[in-house]
């Protein structure tokens, strides 16, 4: 079969033949209908090496739906065909965090040494990915698992960091969404779904922007030096109460304490590795900075439940598996908007 394999750090990826695995005891074997091109691949493959824990060579991919292929001895209660969701994190599934189905945040995630598939085990840019566990299925219902990978990851990773957040969202409240990409057009779709605050988008990309206001966006600001006072002005000079910064840059983040309220929340999802100084008089008073990181397995069960209600669409480009390179070279360019989404099996 053909995958998008990682075999150098620091190097672009190869698309590979390798075979098809063959699902043991526990284990399932799921074709792969989509797997979402997602950013924090390009920090995966620009990191040097001993960076990360992970082990050469691997498939990429961590943003994966498709269909029950085969399942190995001892699997019940699914079947071949069934269209599923991959959940991402895989944590050791034994400790306490694990057994509530936050493998995001595994107590044993050093011993393991990979963090899913995609990231250390072999990930969903495949025609077929292996999973250890059925317990990294997630049933999509009526859903397209061609277009539905997004979800795994650009929504639950938004999600998360919303959800944790929404009692600051009362109504007259305003949330600040940095970098519409992959995960920041889904959470502007997110807080339209689900809180009454004012939604504010930033972005240095003029189609980027206009994504967020036809996703709902009550307002869409490009990211420069007078973003701050705009969001100031907009919100009668309190800020805002949630400032979800999806890209994690020194200027992002810069922007964040500048935007963000008292007793608002700056939270950093994006990976561009900046920093924001904490501290009296470097953030307004009482407010929280967090770090969320990606979701859990129940949370993304409630993702596909909003999906299944059409109250969030996740804006889905598809590329045949073979452009995969290519795909990859426009994302670091900045020419992709919304999610990217490889069809191994497009015809």
């Amino acid at each position: 079969m053909r995958a998008v394999r990682l075999t150098t750090w620091q190097h672009e990826p190869e698309i590979l033949d390798i075979p098809v695995p063959e699902p043991g005891p526990g284990q399932v074997l799921v074709k792969v209908a989509g797997a979402g091109v997602c950013h924090s691949d390009l920090h995966v493959m620009d990191w040097p090496e001993g960076a990360l824990p992970y082990e050469l060579p691997f498939t990429l991919g961590h943003e994966t739906a498709g269909w029950i292929e085969q399942t190995g001895p001892g699997v019940e209660g699914w079947s071949a065909g069934e269209a599923v969701a991959v959940y991402g994190p895989w944590g050791c599934g034994r400790c306490h965090r694990c057994a509530q189905g936050m493998e995001n945040y595994c107590e044993r995630a050093p011993e393991i040494r990979a963090a899913g598939g995609g990231l250390g085990r072999d990930g969903g840019m495949a025609e077929y990915m292996l999973l250890p566990s059925p317990r990294f299925l997630v049933p999509l219902g009526d859903l397209d698992p061609r277009t539905a990978a997004p979800l795994t990851d650009a929504g639950l990773t938004s999600y998360h960091a919303i959800k944790r957040s929404l009692h600051r969202l009362t109504p007259g409240s305003t949330a600040l969404v940095t970098g519409i990409g992959g995960l920041g057009h889904v959470a502007v779709e997110l807080l339209k779904a689900l809180s009454p605050a004012t939604v504010v988008a930033v972005d240095t990309a003029p189609g980027k922007l206009d994504l967020a206001k036809r996703l709902g966006a009550d307002h869409a600001l490009p990211g420069d030096q007078d973003t701050a006072s705009q969001v100031r002005d907009l919100t009668s000079g309190r800020g805002a109460e949630l400032v979800l910064d999806f890209v994690g840059g020194r200027q992002t983040l810069a922007l964040a304490a500048a935007c963000a309220s008292v007793l608002g929340e700056v939270a950093i999802v994006g990976l561009a590795g900046g920093e924001l100084p904490v501290g009296m008089g470097r953030l307004p008073f009482e407010c929280s900075v967090s770090v969320p990181y990606w979701g859990s397995r129940p949370e993304l069960m409630e993702v596909i439940a909003l999906a299944r209600q059409r109250r969030i669409t996740p804006h889905v480009e598809t590329f045949p598996l073979e452009q995969a390179l290519e795909v990859y070279r426009r994302l670091r360019e900045g020419e992709l908007t919304g999610r990217a989404v490889l069809l191994p099996h497009a015809a």
